[in-house]
């Protein structure tokens, strides 16, 4: 195959990894978020029993 088809491939998987990482972390960043909402309810619950 010619060399601008493998850059063309390689830059392509990169853009995709690269796109794949960023959604992995935009869903853990939205799974951390609940859990500290979460942890902020229970706290709060908390203070007012006390």
């Amino acid at each position: 195959m010619d060399t601008t088809i493998w850059l063309t491939l390689a830059n392509a998987a990169v853009w995709i990894g690269l796109g794949a990482y960023i959604a992995f972390l935009g869903l853990r960043q939205h799974a951390l978020s609940e859990r500290l909402a979460q942890w902020e309810r229970l706290q709060n619950k908390h203070d007012k029993d006390d």
